[in-house]
């Protein structure tokens, strides 16, 4: 580097080099500066300065100087190095390997950019240039451990796990006998237990347990040691040896439920369907009653039987198992024993042996058959798990009826107001629940669960403004610059997102659901680090579990729920695009004068508000904008903070496309990806690709309403396609006249039979009573009286159980809303819908949606009567700015703070 240049100038390239790696860029910049003043033209001096400036956020100088210098140099491997190291600070990975390997070309053997090319092929998962590199680097330089174990793990990543381990075992050839010293111990028992997963991997467990006896003694982590051997003794079939050494894990941690779970596939009582026999299961009884007895501290070897027992064996076990616990106040008991729920009679069992215990304690003050009287708290945590008993079960009337015993007994508990607000959250009657889990959190303002649970109901509620300003209570904004974006709170995002979408405000939504897709860039962005941190730490079976989570990434629920929100604003945005300017003007002079001045003073109060919001967080950011060096860290500027830029999209169904894309790559189990993908394809007359979506959701469900929905509606539009008349057209046309009797449901059938039929076999739902409505109306205009009569023949009536599905005819609420949008958006039947929402009231009577009579919707309810006073103006619904000036002021919502008596 810097050979052309005498030797004062050599000298001062050297220190522009040491200067950039030390991070002291203006000693490096003025040393630049004197090599540039003598040859002004040297191509790699113009390249550092140009990095050194990118390092100072002076990227558009960087750039320019570090192309200049190519320009001056082009047979400079520094200068491509350089300009490799520029792509890859901005994520341009794929840029930065061309510019690496044309480096190399200059100079074949150069250890540092070898060892930066395999970070970017790793990043990149070039499985087979990442091989070659590695391989190069340990040609190069192979008495340095980290090549050795870089050449193995590369061989692993492209599936070739037997040469890893011919390599680990060439690797420990070279080492000396004495090896490893004290210092380096650790590593080497990480590296060992990483080759025996090696070989466990490959299928040679002999081996690998053979190489475990033999190095035992070089190994650190001995739990780690005794986790890999049973595994192997279990794969290999010898049961015995991994009984006693499961027992001896189990000593170790008597709650690990794996622990258990091997052990019981060690006695042979772990069946593969997961259906037991009768001797089976007393067999498994045996076992955890002598486990019971040998650990009777464990909480794992109460809680398993639970899983497994029946009938009046259940029902002893579970008392055995909640009595203490509701003695203790577990205020999770209850989300312990859900997953019961699920299984055939076992809740039924629950509710009678709870109400025996409550109302054993109401009269004698202890548990059935004891003398021994329980403490006063007993009782409230008895109300509090019957309340949460009879959310789940769908029955809010003695669910509420027992939460509010139970404040009345101990009001000063903070875990029944949060329960209490779930509840009404269940019921229907949001703005209540948002209410009282505010209330909750006044009660103790330092608790941030408590906060995010409160948070989490106010944007059920649709009330953003107040949320975000209960959430960024417990967010720091001092040094740190943390916020909800910088602390990566997606949950706190899709719920926001959420929110606005349902209030049309697609570009808040839009912006909010783009901020989680975000997040998830930077998650794969922050591997790269650990590339070379993970080999030189020896960490290497979490590096390479680390790998193929990030390989599955994109299937993570919340990604998924982003990805679905953004598809769902592009679709909304394409239905009804946003009006130009002319168009607006065009509807401002069709106004009357009165209504004009209305709208231009709303608009002049929105403006002024923006200003206003903008204004006080500038201030924010400047006044914490100083840190304890009295360096300004400045925050950048957000300049779409309300999305308008990105609902004025030209074309919403290619952005839509993105993410779509990801989602098939990703998520291809999931519904949802299938519907999504149909609604954009068909919108974009891509008839195969939507008959693609179409296949995949009757292949993932072909009974759900929704794939009844997608199939009609495209068989329709396809008998409504005029004649084909190009080549194109005749393919096309080829290809669905050939797949159409593969759809069974289609089969000799045409599709108004094939909607009756539909009808007829899931009469007793009420969504597929809507979907076969929906779908005569659709085929059938003219029949729009019948469709809604089937909707209204609905009874909500329980006719059956399903174990998978649950009730089969109970009504649900949030179809009944969905059934209430449907008759009068799509039937645009208003009489009907009208109608649908007093019946429905009836049924939910506190869903705020149908005006429930319970619900804080009615003036005269009684929660209203309570909720009136004079701070909040008489109002029935304070808005969310009179309720967010409470805050600052005295902690708490003054107009909702009698609600809890």
């Amino acid at each position: 580097m810097g050979a052309s240049l005498p030797p004062k100038e050599a000298n001062l390239f050297k220190l522009i080099v040491k200067s950039y790696e030390t991070k002291q860029y203006k000693k490096g910049l003025k040393a630049a500066d004197a090599i540039l003043k003598k040859f002004p033209d040297h191509g790699e001096t113009l390249s550092m300065k140009g990095l050194t400036l990118n390092c100072m956020d002076r990227k558009s100088e960087a750039y320019e100087l570090v192309r200049l210098g190519l320009k001056n140099d082009l047979k400079s491997h520094v200068c491509w190095h350089v300009y490799g190291l520029l792509y890859r600070s901005d994520r341009e990975y794929r840029e930065a390997i061309k510019c690496y390997r044309n480096a190399l070309r200059i100079d074949p053997d150069n250890i540092e950019i070898l060892r930066d090319l395999s970070l970017l092929q790793a990043q990149m998962r070039d499985l087979a240039g990442f091989v070659e590199t590695r391989q190069r680097l340990l040609t190069l330089k192979p008495n340095h451990r980290m090549n050795w174990i870089g050449f193995a793990v590369s061989h692993h990543l492209n599936s070739n796990g037997s040469k890893a381990v011919d390599i680990l075992e060439a690797y420990e050839g070279t080492l000396e006998d004495d090896y490893p010293p004290d210092n380096e111990r650790c590593e080497h028992g990480e590296m060992l237990l990483y080759k025996i997963s090696l070989l466990e991997e490959c299928g040679f467990l002999e081996r690998a347990l053979e190489e475990m006896h033999k190095k035992e003694y070089q190994i650190v982590d001995k739990l780690a040691f005794k986790e890999q051997e049973v595994s192997l003794l279990v794969k290999l079939g010898h049961q015995e040896e991994g009984e006693k050494l499961y027992r001896m894990l189990l000593s170790m941690n008597p709650d690990n439920y794996r622990y258990y779970e091997g052990l019981q596939k060690c006695v042979g009582l772990l069946p593969e369907s997961g259906q037991y026999s009768s001797a089976e299961l007393d067999r498994l009884e045996a076992l955890y009653k002598s486990l019971g007895q040998q650990y009777r501290w464990s909480s794992a070897v109460k809680r398993i039987p639970l899983d497994f027992l029946n009938g009046e064996k259940f029902r002893e076990a579970a008392d055995n198992y909640i009595r203490p616990l509701l003695k203790k106040g577990v205020p999770s008991l209850f989300s312990d024993l859900s997953p019961l729920y699920d299984q055939a009679g076992k809740a039924d069992i629950l509710e009678k042996l709870i109400l025996e215990l409550e109302q054993s304690i109401r009269t004698t003050g202890g548990y059935p058959g004891r003398a021994e009287k329980e403490p006063p708290s007993t009782l409230m945590w008895t109300l509090f798990y019957l309340a949460q008993h009879y959310d789940r079960r769908g029955q809010y009337d003695i669910a509420l009826a027992k939460i509010d015993e139970a404040i009345e007994h101990t009001p000063t508990v903070i875990d029944l107001y949060s329960v209490k607000a779930r509840i009404l959250k269940h019921a229907g009657d949001l703005a209540a629940a948002a209410a009282l889990a505010d209330e909750a959190r006044c009660m103790d303002l330092a608790d941030r669960y408590v906060n995010s649970e409160c948070v989490k109901r106010m944007l059920q509620a649709d009330q953003v403004a107040l949320a975000e300003k209960t959430a960024v209570l417990f967010t720091k904004d001092g040094d740190q610059h943390n916020n909800l974006h910088d602390m990566q709170c997606m949950w706190y995002e899709l719920a926001s997102g959420e929110s606005y979408f349902r209030q049309s405000e697609l570009g808040r939504a839009l912006k909010k659901f783009l901020a989680v897709e975000k997040h998830y860039a930077d998650i794969t962005e922050d591997q790269f680090d650990f590339h070379s941190y993970c080999l030189r730490k020896m960490t290497l079976r979490a590096y390479v579990d680390m790998l193929k989570f990030q390989d599955r990434l994109h299937s993570h629920a919340y990604f998924r729920k982003a990805a679905s929100g953004a598809i769902r604003c592009y679709v909304k945005l394409y239905d009804s695009p946003s009006k130009s300017a002319a168009e607006e003007d065009d509807e401002m002079s069709k106004m009357l004068p009165s209504q004009k001045k209305k709208l231009r003073q709303k608009q002049r109060k929105a403006e002024a508000r923006a200003k206003k919001e903008a204004e006080v967080k500038n201030e924010e950011s400047n006044v914490s904008g100083v840190s304890k060096s009295g360096k300004r860290h400045v925050k950048p500027v957000d300049p779409d903070p309300l999305g308008e830029k990105l609902v004025q999209v030209e074309d919403p169904l290619l952005e839509a496309t993105k993410y779509l894309k990801l989602l098939q790559k990703h998520s291809l189990d999931s519904p949802d990806t299938h519907l999504l993908s149909f609604e954009v394809y068909m919108r974009k007359q891509k008839i195969l690709l939507a008959l693609q979506a179409l296949k995949q959701l009757v292949r993932l469900d072909a009974e759900n309403p929704d794939s009844h929905r997608c199939l009609i509606k495209f068989f329709h539009k396809v008998d409504s396609m005029p004649a084909p008349v190009t080549d194109t057209e005749k393919l096309i046309w080829g290809v669905l006249e050939a797949e159409r009797p593969s759809f069974s449901q289609l089969r000799e059938k045409s599709l108004i039979e094939a909607n009756t039929f539909f009808l007829e076999k899931h009469k007793d739902s009420l969504m597929h009573r809507a979907a076969a409505a929906e779908m005569l109306y659709v085929l059938v205009p003219d029949k729009k009286a019948e469709a809604i009569k089937i909707i209204e023949d609905s009874s909500n009536n329980l006719v059956s159980t399903n174990e998978a599905l649950g009730p089969v005819g109970e009504w649900k609420l949030k179809d009944c809303i969905q059934v209430h949008k449907l008759l009068g958006i799509v039937f645009n039947d208003h009489d009907a819908a009208s109608r649908w929402k007093v019946r429905c009231g009836e049924c939910f009577p506190y869903s705020t949606y149908f005006e429930g009579s319970h619900s804080s919707a009615i003036p005269n309810s009684a929660y209203n009567q309570i909720r009136k006073n004079p701070e909040n103006g008489g109002h029935n619904h304070p808005d969310s700015d009179q309720i967010s000036e409470a805050i600052p002021s005295n902690g708490k919502l003054e107009a909702f703070k009698d609600l809890v008596i």
